[in-house]
C-alpha cells in the first residue's frame, strides 16, 4: 500500500541519524544494497508506540552471487566503521544466507528479505540518488498495525516454526511495545 510505504518513507526522512546510514551505506555502491530489518522495524515501532530504543545492530544486506566470502563482509563492515565509526555495523551477502536454513538459493535481496523470520522484519530501504526507496515482500500494513506473524517460511506447518517461537520467546518485544499483537 502506498500509504503505509509513503508513511515509512517520511518517517526515515525526518530521522537525521537514520539518513545518515542510508547515505554511508550508498556510498558502498554494492549491487542490490538495502538496510534491512530490525533497525527499520524498531523505528516504526518507536514512532508508533512514543518509545526509544538502543540500535543494537544496524544490518546491510547486498547480492553478489561472484564472491560468497565472509572475509568481504567483514571487510565491508570495516569500511563502514571508516565511514560512519562506532556503529553496530553488520553486513551481508543474501547471495549465501540461504545456508542457514538450508534453503534453496536466494535470487535477490528481495528474496533473501521474503526469507526473514516473521513480516514486520521483513523490511529494507536504500538511498538511492536521494530518493528513498522501501522493500518490503509482505507489505507493511503489519509493521504499522503493530502485528507480529511469521513469514510463510516460518509459519505452523513448516520446520521453521520452532525457530520463529524462539525468536518471540527471546525477543520480549511486548516488554517494550505493549501493544504489539504477536500470533504464534
Amino acid at each position: 500500500m502506498i500509504e503505509f510505504e509513503d508513511r515509512l518513507i517520511t518517517i526515515l526522512k525526518e530521522d537525521s541519524y537514520i539518513l545518515s546510514i542510508l547515505q554511508t551505506v550508498e556510498k558502498l555502491q554494492l549491487n542490490d544494497c538495502w538496510v534491512a530489518a530490525g533497525l527499520i522495524r524498531n523505528k516504526v515501532w518507536d514512532t508508533l508506540y512514543n518509545c526509544h530504543t538502543k540500535i543494537n545492530d544496524i544490518d546491510v544486506i547486498y547480492f553478489n552471487q561472484t564472491d560468497l566470502s565472509r572475509d568481504t563482509e567483514k571487510r565491508l563492515e570495516s569500511k563502514l566503521e571508516e565511514l560512519m565509526p562506532e556503529q553496530p555495523w553488520s553486513v551481508k551477502n543474501q547471495a549465501r544466507m540461504h545456508v542457514k536454513n538450508n534453503n534453496l538459493s536466494y535470487i535477490s535481496s528481495f528474496d533473501g528479505v521474503s526469507h526473514f523470520t516473521e513480516i514486520p522484519t521483513a523490511v529494507a530501504a536504500q538511498l538511492h540518488h536521494q530518493e528513498i526507496k522501501i522493500m518490503a515482500p509482505y507489505g507493511l500494513k503489519d509493521l504499522f498495525q503493530g502485528v507480529v506473524k511469521p513469514t510463510p517460511y516460518y509459519s505452523k506447518d513448516t520446520k521453521l516454526h520452532p525457530v520463529y517461537i524462539e525468536r518471540m520467546r527471546s525477543k520480549k518485544w511486548k516488554t517494550t511495545w505493549k501493544n504489539l499483537i504477536i500470533e504464534y
